[in-house]
């Protein structure tokens, strides 16, 4: 429009940041107009030219209102820094956005059609500037609560990642971790108890299949005898074993290699099952927002379920703490070791002598994937068998090297066909 009317004019706003102090500084001189947008140039004094006090000093010209009635002060505030005279005037359309939905701007133009007022007329009353001062404090107020309702979501997520964090640091910074070890096995061992006994029918089979399957205990219903103790003894019996096999496996390994490993297997619990609960937050957050339509409040709904995954959360690092504490070594052959003072009779009597394709298989299986179920006494029968690792007494034989037999042929066209 500017252009059209040939009016010379500079525009300041962040394409042209390079000339910002040039732009300002010629924005005092007399006649020069300056566009500019709401952020563009704030904090900053122009000076004024020869002249343009007497003629009333800088005029601020505003094409709209914004939401905030901050902003609009900022812009008033340019024309008369320092004490120097100016003024400012500002423009408003009921076809804004801030009129539009807040300002009761259907209202207001049929007032003006009933008076015969002229598409384009310019009006001017204190009617009109209080209507767009309550509109701005009602966006005012709308913003408030957008910001504090996200504060309060974001505290949720704030409370637990201080669970979290200050958890792991604990682990990081802890002299002797074998006692948080310890606090793990206390507390989630007698949570799986109850799971299975405490119950209107206790399922002494699924707790059996549990404690055999996590750890290497090899308990049978005979020697365990569970159907004979209350909840608490069973815990307590459960918990003295536990203990019992996990210090005679860290007896083959070094204290200090030990300790790392500790500390590595909550960690590594924390930090992945952490990571998946950040994502299903995300989703919840995302999503709870639907539940207004059922007038439920989402922060409510919110907060509930946030708690009932933490909770899950904790109880699931605890239960991969115990997952893995058998599964895990710093020294496979420390592990050997441990695995070779089990009782006789959970090996195997008749080990293979020389490499097969089991055994190959077996020697490719993760360590988690060897360890045995049994660990102790001995003094039960019907115990579950364990697997050794076995070593090749001779070096592995490629399918396309000459046999070692000496016929000349390929492994694999000789003795490597029955293998």
């Amino acid at each position: 429009m500017l252009k059209r009317e040939k009016i010379p004019h500079n525009v300041l706003n962040a394409k042209f940041h390079m000339q910002e102090a040039e732009i300002v500084a010629r924005a005092g001189q007399p006649g020069t107009v300056t566009i500019s947008t709401n952020m563009a140039g704030r904090g900053t004094d122009i000076k004024l030219g020869p002249g343009v006090r007497e003629l009333g000093g800088l005029m601020v010209v505003g094409t709209e209102r914004h939401e905030a009635r901050r902003i609009d002060r900022q812009l008033r505030g340019r024309c008369a820094r320092q004490g120097d005279p100016g003024a400012s005037r500002f423009y408003v359309s009921f076809e804004d956005d801030l009129m539009r939905n807040f300002g009761a701007a259907d209202r207001m133009t049929k007032i003006m059609e009933r008076f015969g007022l002229e598409e384009g007329q310019e009006l001017e009353h204190r009617w009109l500037n209080r209507s767009v001062e309550t509109a701005q404090k009602r966006v005012e107020q709308r913003n408030y609560l957008i910001r504090k309702r996200t504060l309060d979501f974001d505290d949720v997520m704030n409370m637990q990642r201080e669970v979290v964090y200050t958890y792991r640091n604990e682990v990081i910074d802890s002299e002797e971790p074998r006692k948080l070890i310890y606090e793990v096995i206390d507390e989630a061992v007698p949570a799986k108890v109850k799971e299975y006994l405490d119950v209107d029918e206790p399922n002494y089979t699924g707790l059996m299949h549990w404690v055999n399957t996590t750890f290497p205990l090899g308990l049978t219903q005979e020697k365990a005898q569970f159907e004979m103790r209350a909840v608490d003894e069973n815990t307590q019996f459960l918990i003295e074993k536990i203990k019992a096999a996990y210090e005679r496996k860290s007896s083959h390994e070094e204290p200090t290699a030990v300790k790392s490993l500790e500390r590595y297997i909550i960690l590594n619990a924390i930090d992945r099952l952490w990571q998946e609960h950040l994502y299903a937050m995300d989703a919840l957050r995302e999503g709870v927002y639907l539940r207004g339509y059922a007038q439920k409040d989402p922060l409510i709904e919110y907060k509930t379920e946030a708690y009932d995954m933490f909770v899950e959360l904790m109880a699931n690092i605890k239960n991969e703490v115990l997952n893995n504490l058998f599964r895990s070594t710093s020294n496979l052959q420390a592990f050997e070791n441990f695995l070779a003072t089990l009782p006789q009779f959970l090996m195997r009597e008749h080990a293979p002598t020389a490499p097969t394709a089991g055994a190959d298989a077996r020697m490719r299986q993760p360590v988690g994937e060897l360890v045995g179920v049994a660990a102790g006494d001995g003094d039960g029968a019907g115990e579950v068998s364990i697997d050794l690792p076995v070593r090749r007494s001779i070096p592995k034989v490629g399918r396309n090297e000459p046999c070692p037999c000496g016929s000349g042929k390929k492994y694999k066209n000789c003795c490597g066909r029955t293998a």
